[in-house]
């Protein structure tokens, strides 16, 4: 047994397949007996309403037939329960039942029994309220200062605080920024109601505010309330907590200081009524439910909290003093006084585990048995133990031999094209998690397994008639001879044709064609169609074929290069279009945040229309809010649309920015690491939003480059880059960033991220080289220095013959 268990003093199991929540619990003297000793409340989601006086023989006693005093169903799910003084004329207990649609308020009364059966309880309904909206929970106390009553205040689902003066209802308020509702309490000191808002602040509500605001007939905009009449709701005093709240409680003893507790999902707080911290404590678990109680020390409270881990801590301030192990999970726990013991620790559990227990230790009644005296025989016992060594080393031996099961799994995939464009990349990744058995672990042992692959290009693309016209060419070098196309394309071309050697046709699955021809007299391959997208694949496919053609015939110099122009004007209009989308796509948003809001305006006035006593005329609003809402549908078809037109253009952006990449980095004949930095600069993301774009993010790292490696001077180093990553107006910066960029690669930069690279800059760059400004980038369209032209409209579209040498 643990020496930290809680010390079971009387449990119970309460009904079947029963469930309760945080506020299903209370104790408290409910009877009126007046001897002190407090009975315990419990309502569940059953409807069943029971009250338990317990008095064990012995702790750890079951219980027993007269520990129940009452139990009734009361056929609505019970919400919260409550003890407090709710009659008027009288200063007597009350219990008040929440339900989801009603408030009780019962006297329970005892008769003393005449038979060995014991008293008797009954329940008497004193009044009940209906409400008009369904509720979340309550709290109670003496609103406005009042004496020897108490008053009630309901939080319903929607954010409306409903006040109840006992047996009369008194008046209803929305609380502001409303979304979800949280827990609520009443702060007898400051009059102040607190809560948690969804926004995870806690937030302060004067009574007397509450009471002189606009009515609450209908909900209302922070813009509306200016205009009607009446104050306008305001908070008393916020504090930002960073999380949801589980609970809240407000304590005032004689020698602590009075403070407001909130339990957070990952912290505990203490806050002054002003809303100041006086302190907070970090949680290393997540909590369940919590409660302070009266210290023994003067200036400190302690505090009960529990976990999901089955366990009760108990916290001096923020010093934990004790921590027990319970057999279930709290949600809900309590301090009573039971049979003249003071401070029973009550708990309940969302399944019904009723638990009374103290905190303490058992002592150990282990004594160690008496060692009977006898001769020892060391030859018996060398024996033993050379044969558990020769069992241990056998062990060994076969602890890393996997077992063979005579047996294969097959696990077939399937791949299909997502939207009406080509894929980007053929490349993926497969991972694959198993167990492997052994002798000592028939189970087996956990292992994970990944492998890269490529899809072949026959799954998007077949052969086809090759077209002479195309919009976009690119000329490939090599240093070898040209290769026929029917040993490196064997699976697209026909044996039997021999005008497919040279030049040979694509056609994708979304339509568009691609060409590829190989020269007749020279080391050249020409990639042609009518979309710069479409190149890439069969451009990457075709260097990757004729490498693994080289590879077979054991050439090592194998080289491909290319000395033609960058086609950064039709790159960009590619930009161009995807950055258009994406200022449609906020537009998008921005009307259906204005219809939405329109939507529910009107909606509120058809409501209080409805609800009005006296009919009055609707005034055409049941048109205009079918109006209304068959724009918000048609905008938001129209912003679907648009969204699956991003994809297909982020996409093509991406096939394309694959496409410069590469002609870039044969251009330059850049390094494997080199290559892995332009790709890193120009691929960041995976997929493209809106909170995250990918013009902001490569124009981030672009100006990170001209300002590290690529720079010329010490000035532009000592350019600060912003922090903070926003969608920009244009895309002018972007493109001009771009081709400043190639400019640099082409007087002799060197992509580099180490912390010198300035140094090694200065020494690789030619002498007289001077930053390009961006007026001058508008104006030029050759680029000294370099083999490669970057002309403002590059790549135009040319009529050209099938095999050209």
């Amino acid at each position: 047994m643990s020496l930290f268990k809680a010390r079971d003093w009387w449990s119970t199991i309460l009904g079947e397949k029963e469930e309760f929540d945080q506020g299903c619990l209370c104790v408290a003297d409910v009877d009126n007996s007046g001897s002190g000793q407090d009975k315990i409340i419990v309502g569940s989601y059953m409807g069943y309403l029971r009250i338990f006086n317990p008095h064990p023989m012995k702790p750890g006693d079951g219980v027993q037939p007269e520990d129940l005093l009452l139990e009734v169903q009361l056929r609505e799910p019970i919400l919260q329960v409550e003890v407090g003084k709710f009659v008027s004329g009288t200063e007597g207990l009350h219990l008040a039942v929440l339900h989801c649609r009603k408030l009780c308020v019962y006297a329970v009364s005892g008769t003393l029994g005449n038979v060995e059966h014991g008293n008797q309880y009954q329940i008497k309904l004193m009044y009940e309220h209906n409400l008009q909206r369904t509720a979340c929970n309550m709290t109670y106390g003496p609103f406005g200062g009042v004496k020897g009553r108490d008053l009630i205040c309901i939080q319903s689902m929607d954010g409306m605080l409903m006040l109840f003066e006992q047996e009369s209802y008194a008046f209803g308020r929305f609380l502001p920024g409303f979304l979800l509702p949280g827990p609520l309490t009443y702060n007898s000191r400051t009059d102040s109601f607190i809560t948690v808002s969804s926004c995870r602040q806690v937030e302060s509500y004067k009574y007397q505010v509450l009471a002189f605001a606009t009515d609450a007939d209908e909900r209302q905009e922070p813009e509306q309330q200016k205009l009607s009449s009446g104050k306008r709701l305001v908070v008393d005093w916020v504090l930002n907590i960073g999380e949801q709240a589980l609970d809240i409680c407000v304590v005032s003893f004689n020698q602590a200081v009075s403070s407001v507790f909130v339990l957070g999902e990952r912290n505990f707080f203490c806050l002054k009524d002003n809303g100041q911290i006086r302190f907070m404590k970090k949680l290393d678990y997540s909590p369940s439910c919590f409660i302070p109680y009266c210290s023994v020390e003067e200036g400190t409270i302690n505090t009960l909290i529990g976990n999901h881990g089955k366990m009760l801590n108990v916290y001096q301030d923020v010093t934990l003093k004790w921590a027990t192990q319970l057999p279930h999970i709290p949600v809900s726990v309590k301090v009573a006084n039971l049979q003249d013991l003071k401070g029973v620790i009550v708990t309940l559990s969302d399944n019904g585990h009723l638990q009374c227990s103290y905190l303490g230790t058992d002592p150990s009644l282990f004594q160690a048995p008496r060692v009977d005296s006898r001769e020892i025989n060391y030859e018996e016992f060398n024996a033993e133990m050379k044969e558990l060594q020769k069992i241990i080393k056998e062990a060994t031996k076969t602890q890393g031999i996997l077992l063979q099961p005579d047996s294969s799994e097959t696990v077939v995939l399937s791949v299909f094209l997502k939207g009406s464009c080509s894929p980007s990349e053929l490349e993926g990744s497969c991972v694959v998690s198993y167990s492997t058995p052994t002798e000592l672990n028939p189970e087996g042992i956990p292992k994970v397994a990944q492998c890269n692959f490529r899809l072949p290009l026959r799954l998007i693309c077949f052969p086809t008639q090759s077209s002479k016209a195309a919009n976009h060419k690119l000329t490939i070098d090599t240093n070898k001879p040209p290769i026929s196309f029917l040993t490196i394309f064997p699976d697209f071309v026909d044996p039997s044709e021999d005008d497919q050697a040279n030049v040979l046709g694509f056609q994708f699955l979304t339509g568009s064609k691609t060409t590829l021809l190989a020269s007749k007299t020279s080391q050249r391959y020409r990639i042609q169609s009518d979309q710069l997208e479409d190149l890439w694949l069969i451009t990457k496919e075709l260097m990757l074929r004729l490498e693994e053609h080289f590879k077979k015939q054991n050439c090592k110099d194998f080289a491909c290069s290319f000395s033609g122009s960058i086609p950064l004007q039709e790159y960009f209009e590619l930009i161009d279009r995807h950055f258009e989308l994406r200022l449609n796509a906020e537009k998008f948003q921005e009307l259906l945040s204005e219809r939405a809001v329109q939507f529910r305006a009107i909606e509120r006035r058809l409501l209080t229309r409805f609800k009005d006593k006296t009919p009055a005329p609707l005034q055409h609003l049941d048109t205009l809010l079918e109006g209304t809402f068959r724009e918000v549908i048609a905008l938001a078809d129209a912003a679907e649309e648009n969204q699956a037109n991003i994809f297909q253009a982020f996409t093509k952006l991406k096939s394309a920015t694959h496409l410069v990449i590469m002609l870039i980095s044969l251009w330059q004949k850049l390094s494997t690491d080199q290559v892995a930095i332009l790709e890193a600069t120009f691929l960041p993301l995976a997929e493209d939003t809106q909170e995250l774009g990918w013009e902001e993010t490569v124009d981030a790292a672009i100006s990170y480059l001209l300002r590290t490696c690529l720079s010329k001077s010490s000035k532009e180093q000592a350019l600060t880059l912003s922090s903070q990553l926003c969608m920009p107006k244009d895309t002018s910066r972007l493109k001009k960033n771009i081709t400043l960029f190639c400019d640099r690669l082409a007087k002799g930069g060197r992509l580099s991220l180490s912390t010198d690279s300035a140094t090694q800059q200065a020494a690789v760059m030619p002498g007289g080289c001077t930053t390009i400004t961006e007026s001058d980038l508008e104006e030029r369209t050759v680029i000294l220095g370099s083999t490669a032209m970057f002309p403002t409209n590059c790549c135009t579209a040319r009529q050209g013959v099938g095999i050209y040498s």
